[in-house]
């Protein structure tokens, strides 16, 4: 299982830091969390703070966009060091363009999912993405409490880009830590993202090591 730790659990005075932290304790990604206050009841930083902090780590951004054009913003996280861009599919950009353009700067474009959005909605991309995110909890705060029954839309998804022969990754985030990613595996996960989990374990490699052996 990969494991990224999504900066939205960390110290933002420290933001640089914590991802030197992250890094170290062996996270296979970075998972930075981009809310603009209207798609979703938050905000947290942008591109700028992306492009400040990449100098930190050689790890994978993977730039969740929980933000309502997405479209219009690709190339600035493009341009901030961005290694994949996952954006909603319930946004109110074109899906198909803003693919198109994420993969024409050469990053790779994944599709989110809310809790209440069914697998199906993102069928008839399968064949055009990288990746899949399936959020476990609402997206707009850290801390909440993992959704089991979110799982059978990752064997959904799972099941059709079999049945079609594509190679996609499935990410989930929200509310995973020792507890629950258990659940996560058996449903055909393969990248967990992992807030208080890692940032607030007494042992941050420990507690990455223990969650990358699923």
């Amino acid at each position: 299982m990969k494991i990224a730790p999504s900066l939205l659990s960390c110290d933002f005075s420290k933001m640089g830091y914590e991802l030197e932290r992250m890094d170290k304790a062996g996270a296979d990604w970075m998972h930075l969390d981009v809310m603009d206050g209207h798609f979703v009841p938050n905000i947290t930083f942008g591109a700028p703070v992306i492009k400040c902090v990449r100098k930190f780590t050689d790890k994978p951004f993977d730039v969740h966009l929980m933000i309502s054009d997405p479209l219009k913003y690709i190339d600035d996280f493009a341009d901030a060091g961005a290694d994949i861009i996952t954006f909603h599919v319930e946004c109110d950009s074109d899906i198909s363009k803003t693919i198109e353009k994420i993969k024409s700067r050469g990053i790779k474009a994944g599709l989110v999912i809310k809790p209440n959005t069914p697998a199906e909605s993102v069928f008839e991309y399968l064949d055009r993405l990288d990746l899949v995110l399936v959020m476990t909890v609402e997206p707009g705060f850290g801390g909440q409490s993992f959704m089991a029954d979110m799982m059978p839309k990752v064997r959904a998804i799972k099941d059709e880009c079999k049945r079609r022969n594509i190679d996609m990754l499935i990410e989930a985030d929200g509310g995973i830590g020792s507890a629950t990613i258990a659940q996560c595996a058996e449903a055909g996960v393969d990248v967990c993202v992992a807030g208080t989990a890692v940032f607030k374990a007494d042992d941050a490699a420990k507690a990455i090591s223990e969650l990358q052996a699923y």
